[in-house]
């Protein structure tokens, strides 16, 4: 038995391979779906307007994340409750009410925005009219979400976050002058103006971003739901160590994923759009359409292809955050494991 799979919060498996599948879970999917449509359409407005000199960015906000998204993580392992329901039972209603309405609305947002993109996408990749890609999108975000089972459900997020190495696969057909690359990487460089300022707040924006602390909270509170061995860490204190451990190395992976893939978007970016001189791009659709005349045919695919999946991950998670939280802070029973434990079946 591993120190990260403590027999209360994995089972044991052999292998490396399985070790690390088996460790991985919401700080994997939290990681990965922080990189939504939205998010690659700013990363790519950075890369495009900025070019190499904004990489940097990404080294700062790796740490901030993985403080923010650990603590949110264990609140949810500890106390078995996700954040809404830690503030209902300890903060007053007026601030708990304020907090949740402000998550729905941004999250509802998102979405709309995430729809939105992922339908521009398909309509470059493939043609047709965008309303019907973005009913169909909804339509299979909202059965997966409701019909499938909770870890059957896990899995196919888990797989989800493939589809973000088409950002890798993007990043080498692009040619990049790599010691440009490495030193806007390494080497923080500040430009004193307007653009410099709004591209730098909306990194920290998107890679920071609330609905992915209430989403790992709760995940983590739904695994304590749905596992007969896992239990609450106020009730059961000896599983502390194998959980904080495991909560660990997942948010550490999972916010390095998120990261790689944002830098991999960034450095496309600026060795393609950026020496090319086409710096105003305001949505990964655009950054896709223009990556066509100057990266090719092949690059311009990758993006578009990697716009949709990863909207098929984040879509799900910023309406379960969203759902998890007006749920707690309206006391009512909440889960997605909640059927299967009613049907005797206990996942994990």
């Amino acid at each position: 038995m591993t120190a990260l799979q403590g027999k209360h919060d994995k089972p044991v498996e052999t292998g490396p391979i399985r070790r690390l599948i088996g460790v991985l879970g919401p700080g994997l999917i939290t990681g990965a779906s922080d990189d939504d449509p939205s998010g690659i359409g700013t990363y790519s407005q950075a890369g495009a307007q900025l070019g190499f000199s904004i990489g940097w960015t990404m080294l700062l906000t790796y740490p901030l994340m993985v403080a923010i998204q650990e603590i949110s993580a264990r609140l949810g392992r500890t106390t078995g409750h996700g954040i809404a329901g830690n503030l209902c039972r300890h903060y007053p209603n007026w601030l708990l009410q304020i907090i949740v309405t402000l998550l729905f609305v941004a999250n509802a947002i998102n979405i709309g925005a995430d729809l939105s993109a992922m339908a521009d996408a398909s309509k470059l990749l493939v043609g047709g009219p965008g309303f019907l890609y973005v009913a169909l999108f909804a339509t299979i975000c909202v059965a997966g979400i409701v019909f499938t089972n909770y870890d059957r459900y896990v899995m196919v997020l888990k797989w989800l976050t493939l589809s973000l190495f088409a950002y890798v696969a993007a990043l080498f057909a692009a040619h990049v002058h790599w010691a440009e690359a490495l030193s806007g990487l390494f080497l923080p460089r500040i430009t004193w103006s307007a653009d410099f300022f709004t591209t730098l707040v909306a990194i920290l924006g998107t890679t920071i971003s609330p609905y992915l602390f209430f989403w790992q909270a709760s995940q983590e509170a739904e695994d304590v739901k749905t596992s007969r061995q896992r239990k609450a860490l106020v009730h059961a204190p000896r599983q502390a160590r194998n959980a904080f451990e495991r909560i660990h190395a997942d948010t550490l992976v999972g916010m390095a994923f998120s990261n790689l893939i944002a830098i991999a978007i960034i450095v496309t970016t600026a060795a393609t759009l950026n020496k090319a001189g086409v710096t105003n791009v305001q949505t990964s659709a655009q950054a896709a359409e223009a990556l066509k005349p100057v990266a090719g045919e092949f690059a311009f695919i990758l993006f578009g292809l990697g716009i949709v999946g990863t909207g098929l991950l984040a879509i799900p998670v910023l309406a379960g955050s969203a759902a998890y939280a007006i749920g707690e802070a309206c006391k009512w029973p909440i889960g997605r494991g909640s059927r299967a434990r009613r049907r005797g079946s206990m996942p994990r």
